[in-house]
């Protein structure tokens, strides 16, 4: 069916045009170019993962959550949220394994502690996935999938070996990074065929809205990264004790 819908039609064509501003002005922060330029620091790294802690803990909720919200007529759709959520489940444990690997105390993150704290884009994130999915339409969550694993497909594998050419860190500390750098290359495929099966039209509005909202605040974070050097403190006291 979707091999014969006109190129111009294919919504995930669509998705990608419309939301290719918010995706270039987040790719056009500092933090990139300064990873192309191996300007990357620790407590930089540590607090990304951090972040990224904060957002990933959410996604087997959040799938959760839409499935639960859709109409009979997306039964297909709540299968294949089912297969994801097997897939994603516990991967927020992944990320605070980096960190200990990095020498920070994950507790901190785990415990939304101190310089382990959710900073307000994320927060804001979050809570505006959950409201799209309770009180407007579920499908916005797509808007988010296409965001992480688009950026994840796009620059994610190149980030993650320019951070451990550049602090020289063991396999053990990036395997949120590399392995959905790899993994999502299957998941953005996946993604693709699902957003192609949705023609209606609001639907397909609230999946580019979602997308521009988290391109919007997933980039805020990112611009605002701590400088941390009391991320560089603590990373020393782990290491002292």
């Amino acid at each position: 069916m979707i091999n014969k819908t006109p190129q111009s039609t294919i919504f995930f064509d669509q998705l990608q045009k419309a939301t290719e501003k918010e995706q270039q002005l987040m790719y056009q922060l500092p933090i990139f170019e300064a990873c192309k330029k191996g300007n990357i620091s620790l407590n930089v790294y540590c607090a990304f993962l951090t972040q990224a802690y904060h957002h990933v803990k959410h996604t087997v909720p959040l799938l959760m959550a839409c499935g639960s919200r859709l109409n009979d007529d997306y039964e297909w759709l709540r299968s294949a949220l089912a297969q994801y959520i097997e897939e994603e489940n516990g991967h927020q444990e992944w990320i605070l394994n980096d960190l200990t690997a990095c020498g920070f105390n994950a507790e901190l993150a785990r415990n939304n502690q101190e310089i382990g704290k959710v900073t307000t884009s994320i927060e804001l994130m979050v809570a505006y996935l959950y409201h799209q999915i309770d009180r407007k339409n579920p499908m916005a969550f797509l808007g988010m999938v296409w965001v992480l694993e688009g950026t994840s497909v796009n620059v994610g594998g190149q980030i993650a070996e320019l951070v451990q050419k550049t602090l020289k860190l063991p396999n053990t500390a990036m395997t949120y990074l590399s392995s959905h750098s790899t993994l999502d290359q299957q998941h953005i495929k996946l993604f693709a065929s699902i957003v192609n099966q949705i023609t209606d039209k609001d639907d397909q509005q609230a999946i580019i809205d979602g997308a521009k909202m988290v391109f919007t605040l997933y980039g805020q974070m990112l611009a605002t990264l701590p400088s941390a050097s009391i991320i560089d403190k603590n990373i020393e006291s782990s290491d002292e004790s």
